[in-house]
């Protein structure tokens, strides 16, 4: 096995509670203590020089969707884990919206065989909630942990029976899953496409209500309070589930929140010419919500950055609005934006707490072995350079899909080397 060791970095480990100038070392896979540990001689040895960069542990993305088996067009688990290593992620959750759907132990064998075969980086399966996702008739939750999964999610959907949510919830907390959750309630969306307001009034496109989140959020806080198990919502995008949330933690409620870098970089305007790369869901809201996801982000209300990496082919997005999927990717630039926006403009966190909320938070909800740089963890982590100025070009994208909303986005800050278990997989 090979040996590494990494010198001059400012090392930022918030699991140990660590910001210093030192030396990384690795052998065998492995963080080591000293360079005595190694093992080898010094021609063997790699040395990366990293001063300037942040040595950081390997960035989480709990929030993936990779599209395989099924939609190969759009994204592979093989280029999805490509676009993760280019942006910094040596860890990512993939989401159960596949065909079929990861709703029985022989699909998720499948996906971890496969990724074991293809994939750079980690790739973590995450189960259904219900049968096909139709949120009807509970998969088999003890067996999806048995099989592997490090959640469940019926990510994409939405479960609309509180009693079958309620189920899921105490079947869970018996094998030990967390339950991740797409808030909306479909009766107050309806067809909406966009954020309901000025702009949707403006363009006559059908409204997605602030309430049609907010609701869910509230059922998913009443069900954690009384299953006493952690459920954790996705993709927030409201000032009302943020207020939620809050509230629900300061009671000591196991309810938790994440933001993806579309909904604070944008804002409902951005949909005025109808391009389909800014239709999401939930879609971009007005800027009070923003300022609401900057404070919950800042007070640690929001604990936990991700994409919602959501490739679609171009021909897919290249119809009306109306019809275009919902969906944007964002593996390659969701660090450069969180950098850019949190630490650079707004200085709403530091960098320590942009790590953490990258490493420590996804891996503590879902109780995986990653986020640390540990003497004995695995070796895997980022390299950042907090200065470097970039342009966002998509046709240098490693993704399949093409369909961000950033293209030619000047940025500040980006990974510039991924290193899992020891061997880099991708270096800018």
């Amino acid at each position: 096995m090979s040996a590494t060791t990494i010198r001059n970095g400012r090392v930022i480990d918030p699991a140990n509670k660590r910001d210093e100038i030192a030396d990384v070392y690795i052998a065998g896979g492995k963080i080591v203590s000293s360079e005595s540990e190694i093992g080898k001689s010094k021609s063997e040895i790699e040395e990366i020089d990293a001063r300037g960069l942040i040595v950081a542990p390997g960035l989480v993305d709990l929030h993936v969707h990779l599209r395989e088996p099924g939609f190969s067009h759009k994204e592979t688990i093989e280029s999805g884990a490509r676009a993760a290593a280019a942006g910094g992620f040596t860890t990512i959750v993939c989401m159960p919206n596949t065909a079929p759907v990861p709703d029985n132990p022989g699909t998720i064998a499948w996906i971890k065989q496969r990724a074991s075969t293809i994939s750079r980086v980690n790739v973590l399966p995450t189960g259904a909630i219900s049968k096909n996702l139709a949120g009807e008739e509970l998969a088999p939750i003890g067996s999806l942990a048995q099989a592997g999964v490090v959640a469940i999610t019926d990510d994409g959907h939405c479960i609309q029976n509180h009693e079958v949510m309620r189920r899921a919830v105490e079947y869970a907390r018996m094998v030990g899953l967390p339950v991740l959750d797409h808030c909306q309630d479909y009766d107050l969306v309806g067809n909406g496409v966009v954020h309901e307001g000025y702009w949707s009034t403006l363009l006559g496109l059908p409204g997605w209500p602030a309430a049609g989140e907010e609701v869910i959020v509230m059922r998913n806080i009443l069900l954690a309070e009384l299953c006493d198990h952690h459920i954790h919502c996705q993709h927030i995008s409201t000032a009302g589930s943020v207020r939620l949330i809050r509230e629900a933690r300061a009671r000591g409620v196991k309810i938790s929140g994440e933001v993806c870098p579309h909904h604070i970089a944008l804002t409902d305007d951005a949909i005025q010419n109808f391009d389909t790369n800014y239709k999401m869901n939930p879609p971009l809201r007005s800027q009070n919500h923003v300022d609401a996801l900057l404070e919950g982000i800042a007070d640690g209300t929001l604990s936990i950055l991700c994409s919602d990496h959501a490739p679609h082919a171009g021909f897919e997005k290249e119809v009306e609005f109306d019809a275009a999927p919902f969906g944007i990717i964002g593996l390659e630039t969701e660090l450069g934006i969180f950098l850019d926006l949190l630490v650079h403009k707004h200085r709403i966190i530091d960098l320590a707490r942009l790590i953490e909320m990258y490493t420590v938070e996804p891996s503590r909800l879902l109780k995986i072995d990653a986020g640390t740089l540990s003497a004995g963890a695995r070796a895997d982590v980022t390299l950042i350079d907090p200065e470097m100025e970039w342009t966002v070009d998509v046709n240098q994208f490693h993704s399949a899909s093409r369909n961000s909303p950033f293209d030619g986005w000047q940025l500040k800050g980006r990974a510039v080397r991924t290193i899992v278990r020891g061997k880099t997989v991708w270096v800018k």
